[in-house]
């Protein structure tokens, strides 16, 4: 599991292994597998584009990921067919299957002459210097790191005095997650690159949820992201080394040969990626992808926090949020896998259900969270949460609808289905409002990492998503909490104990 990737005690980990050598995250071919396969042509993006192009002008087509399957489908796909740019901006990217796939698609991408810019943030980032190096090497290959001030390109001695003097520092990260391509489509939401985000882990697994957006609202994506490409906080790799020891274009043959092996990337998945097409001609029949008039991505400054309080100040997510709630005239429903609440919070939940706002949150339970000191900062006020009259859920680690939304293929393939966590993080208003994306009820969103998000007002798009919630709400998905009742005993002591002492951890930096 991932526990403490979220928080701070995260920099434990890498003052830890700051020493320890890495192994190489590409593992040697016995044979060119590449070899094993058609090299085949495809039509551009702009072809698929072409006959939205008024649309496209005008509104913004949506469809809603919410299948790890079709999210890590779809962001190949378009890698394959992208023309002229992909900008690609996380806050984890992993070097395990997926990622290593996920960066062969780029390369590949960079190859044909697409210019291809990655921004991703420093603390979580597991790759070695010199990988990241010979990729930045490609005439057409840019990475910026976000705030590389605890890993990347530091020692032992560096990342243990940045530990000590710059705690504020360490806790501003960077939480945005954005796949862009040709400045005309992009996928926004939960997810970052990584097996557990797609349904491919075996044995942790997240419910995530992603937006495909094409068209108008893509410019305030390629806006936000052109801001943060650009802020002081976001560091080409090459500036953290003493130099770069790989030649322009350097060979990658052996990452290409790992993407290429059938162990890795199965045949039926290449070949679900080539249906892309047929697949949104289905969904736009059956009502589900669909062209908006009024689309907004929302996104934090870079830095968000002024440093002048270690909380508070720049959170334009935060104040959008609580305008969309105050909006609301019925019923508002929100998933959010960690759910820390201050007293503030909890006040302006009351007030909400004092209008009449029906209010209903799945968050996730101790069995299925991976991160026990932000369960503990839940635990610690949950029954005054309760007071507020709002309804809270916590999510089953054997919930039923981990059948639909885990990747077919890997629920197939492994003997026992893996435990799966909320990962998504989304709101729905009313009949009319949907908001997906990376914001966490939680102070560490609300002042110390940046977050973003989209809101679509669509009372089509939203009587999907609504479902959905509602569906993982239903008792064999999710426990209904009470004052009386809560599944806590469903884990084992070891666990328990383990959340009571992570109380030590300030609730304002979970």
């Amino acid at each position: 599991m991932l526990t403490f990737k979220k928080t701070v005690l995260a920099c434990t980990s890498i003052v830890l292994i700051g020493c320890a050598s890495a192994p190489d995250s590409v593992p040697l071919s016995e044979k060119d597998y590449c070899a094993e396969l058609s090299n085949k042509e495809h039509l551009p993006l702009s072809h698929y584009t072409q006959p939205f192009e008024a649309e496209i002008k005008s509104s913004t087509g949506v469809y809603v990921l919410e299948q790890g399957a079709e999210a890590m489908m779809s962001r190949a796909w378009l890698t394959e067919r992208a023309e002229t740019s992909i900008d690609v901006q996380y806050f984890i990217f992993s070097i395990d299957n997926v990622g290593l796939i996920a960066t062969d698609y780029l390369v590949r991408a960079a190859e044909r002459g697409v210019k291809v810019r990655v921004l991703v943030d420093d603390i979580m980032l597991d790759a070695k210097g010199d990988e990241l190096l010979m990729l930045a090497a490609h005439d057409n290959f840019e990475i910026k790191i976000y705030n590389p001030n605890v890993n990347i390109g530091k020692n032992i001695v560096q990342k243990m005095t940045t530990v000590l003097t710059d705690f504020h520092g360490i806790n501003q990260r960077m939480h945005n997650k954005v796949f862009l391509v040709d400045d005309q489509v992009a996928i926004t939401g939960g997810r970052n690159i990584a097996d557990e985000y797609f349904g491919f882990d075996h044995e942790y697994n997240f419910r995530d949820r992603d937006v495909f957006l094409a068209g108008k609202a893509v410019e305030e994506i390629d806006t936000s992201f052109e801001q943060y490409w650009s802020s002081p906080l976001s560091v080409p790799v090459e500036d953290l080394f003493k130099s770069n020891p790989y030649d322009s274009n350097p060979d990658f043959s052996r990452l290409h040969s790992y993407a290429c092996n059938s162990k890795h990337f199965h045949p039926e998945i290449r070949a679900e990626i080539d249906k892309v097409p047929e697949t949104f001609k289905a969904l736009s029949k059956e009502g589900k992808f669909l062209f908006v008039d009024k689309v907004e991505y929302i996104a934090d400054k870079p830095g968000k926090n002024d440093r002048q309080t270690f909380l508070g100040g720049g959170s334009i997510t935060r104040d959008k949020l609580i305008d969309l709630a105050e909006s609301a005239q019925a019923s508002i429903l929100i998933q959010t896998p960690y759910l820390v609440t201050t007293k503030k919070d909890r006040e302006f939940l009351r007030s909400l259900v004092e209008k009449g706002i029906s209010i209903k949150i799945l968050t996730n339970s101790l069995a299925s969270n991976d991160n026990l000191a932000a369960f503990s900062g839940y635990q610690r006020n949950r029954k005054q949460l309760l007071a507020t009259g709002v309804e809270v859920y916590e999510f089953k680690p054997d919930a039923e609808v981990r059948q639909r939304v885990m990747t077919e293929h890997m629920y197939k393939k492994l003997p026992t289905t893996p435990i799966f966590g909320l990962h998504a993080k989304s709101m729905t208003i009313d009949d009319t409002v949907t908001v997906v994306g990376t914001y966490n009820l939680d102070p560490r969103s609300a002042h110390l990492n940046t977050e973003s998000f989209a809101i679509i007002y669509s009372s089509e798009i939203t009587e999907h998503v609504s479902k959905a919630m509602k569906v993982e709400m239903e008792p064999e998905n999710a426990w209904r909490i009470t004052k009386d009742f809560n599944p806590d005993n469903e884990v084992s002591v070891t666990k328990r104990v383990g959340v009571k002492l992570h109380r030590i951890v300030p609730k304002n930096i979970l």
